[in-house]
C-alpha cells in the first residue's frame, strides 16, 4: 500500500540534511556544553553556533534565543515568564492548547483573562481588540501567527497598529505563536515588533524535542524551570546539543526555500481543494477562501456535513491516508475541535472537519491517491 502523509502540521519528515548533522554531532561531540574542560567548550562552541545560525535565519541576535523541548514549553515559558505580576493576559480563541490552557490555569489562579474574538474565517477581530486594550494596564497579549488548524494568517500588521497606537502605560508585551509560520511565510519577529515569538523545529523538517523562544532584550522573563542555571538562567536543564544543531540545519534551509514552498504548496492544494469539490460536492472550506493570502499555502480545513472524525480518520488511515481531526496534541484524543467551536460551529460540526495539511515531498500524485481514498471513504 502507498501511504500518503497529509498531517505536515502536525509534524514534519526528518530532512536528511538535518538527520546528517544529528549524526555528526553525536560521533563528534562527547562534552557538556556547560562543563569547561576541552570536550566541554568544543560542546559549547557548538551549541553557540546554533544558536548565531538559527538567529541569523530569524534576523534576531542569538542571545534573545532559549532552546526549549519543543513549542508547547516555549509557549508555557512565554505567558508565564514574562506576563507581569497583577496584570491582564490577551488571548485570541482559537490559540492552541499550549497558549489555551495557560489562560486558563491563570483564570483559576484568580488572574485577569480576556478571550478576544475571532471571525468566521478565524480572523482575530482587531476592532474588538482595540476595545479591550484600550484604557487597561499593560499587561501581555498572545495571538498566534497563523492557526495550526485552519490555516488563518493572524491580521499582524493591523494589530501593530493598535499597539502602536496605545499609551505605553496600556500597550501590552507581544507574544506570537509562530510555530506553523515558519518556513511557510515570510517572517522577521523583530520586523513584526513582536517581543516574545516560539518556534518548533519538527514543524520544518527537523527533529522532534527542541524548540526556541525569542525573547527581545527588553522584555523581562523569569524561568519556569530552575537547576543548572542553562539558557542564561532562563531553561534550566543540559541541552539536547545533537538535536538542536540538527534543528539550525532545518530552520536555515525552511527559511532559504520558504518562497519555494510556499509557491510549490499553494499551486498543489488549490488544485486539491477543486479535486475534493469534485469528489465531495457538499464538503466545505473552513478559513479564508482558498485564493486568500491570508491563508497558510499547504493547510486545508473540509468540513464533511454528517461526517465523525472518531471513524473517519481511523478508516482514511486503513485505506493509507494519514491525516487528522483538528489538533495532533490532544493525546491522541479526537475531541470536537475547540477551534472550531470558538467560530461557532455546533459539536457534530466541530468533529466533522479533516485538516489536510501538505508538506515539501507531497507530490500531485499523492494528492490523487488521497481524492481516490476520500472518494470510495467518504463519498
Amino acid at each position: 500500500m502507498n501511504r500518503v502523509h497529509l498531517d505536515h502540521n502536525a509534524t514534519t519528515p526528518l530532512r536528511p540534511e538535518a538527520r546528517a548533522e544529528f549524526l555528526r554531532a553525536v560521533d563528534a561531540l562527547g562534552g557538556n556544553p556547560s562543563s569547561v574542560h576541552a570536550s566541554g567548550r568544543a560542546a559549547r562552541a557548538e551549541l553557540d553556533d546554533a544558536r548565531e545560525r538559527i538567529a541569523a535565519a530569524l534576523g534576531v541576535e542569538g542571545e534573545e534565543l532559549v532552546f526549549t523541548s519543543g513549542g508547547t514549553e516555549a509557549n508555557n515559558t512565554a505567558l508565564f515568564g514574562a506576563l507581569p505580576p497583577g496584570r491582564p493576559l490577551y488571548i485570541s480563541a482559537v490559540e492552541h492548547s499550549s497558549v489555551r490552557e495557560v489562560a486558563e490555569a491563570l483564570q483559576k489562579e484568580g488572574r485577569d483573562v480576556t478571550i478576544l474574538p475571532v471571525d468566521p474565517e478565524g480572523r482575530l477581530d482587531v476592532p474588538a481588540t482595540k476595545a479591550a486594550l484600550e484604557g487597561r494596564k499593560s499587561g501581555l497579549l498572545s495571538v498566534m501567527g497563523a492557526n495550526n488548524e485552519l490555516g488563518t494568517v493572524s491580521p499582524f500588521g493591523e494589530l501593530r497598529a493598535v499597539l502602536e497606537a496605545l499609551p505605553p502605560d496600556s500597550r501590552p508585551l507581544w507574544h506570537a505563536d509562530c510555530v506553523q509560520m515558519l518556513g511557510k511565510l515570510p517572517l522577521a519577529p523583530r520586523e513584526l515588533s513582536l517581543d516574545l515569538a516560539s518556534f518548533s523545529a519538527h514543524k520544518v523538517g527537523g527533529p522532534l524535542g527542541v524548540g526556541v523562544l525569542w525573547c527581545s532584550k527588553t522584555t523581562a522573563l523569569s524561568p519556569r524551570l530552575y537547576g543548572g542555571g542553562q539558557e542564561s538562567g532562563l531553561r534550566s536543564g543540559t541541552e539536547n546539543l545533537p538535536a538542536i544543531a540538527a534543528a539550525a540545519v532545518a530552520i536555515e534551509l525552511a527559511v532559504q526555500e520558504q518562497a519555494a514552498y510556499t509557491a510549490k504548496t499553494s499551486s498543489l492544494a488549490k488544485q486539491f481543494w477543486g479535486e475534493i469539490q469534485e469528489a465531495l460536492p457538499a464538503a466545505r472550506l473552513l478559513g479564508p477562501p482558498i485564493e486568500s493570502t491570508e491563508r497558510l499555502p499547504n493547510t486545508l480545513c473540509v468540513l464533511l456535513p454528517k461526517a465523525d472524525g472518531r471513524v473517519l480518520v481511523p478508516r482514511l488511515d486503513l485505506e493509507g491516508l494519514e491525516v487528522s481531526a483538528g489538533s495532533a496534541c490532544s493525546s491522541g484524543s479526537i475531541e470536537p475541535s475547540p477551534v472550531l467551536m470558538a467560530l461557532g460551529h455546533n459539536e457534530a460540526d466541530a468533529r466533522a472537519a479533516l485538516r489536510l495539511s501538505l508538506g515539501r515531498e507531497t507530490s500531485a500524485a499523492d494528492l490523487q491517491i488521497a481524492i481516490k481514498v476520500l472518494r470510495t471513504t467518504c463519498g
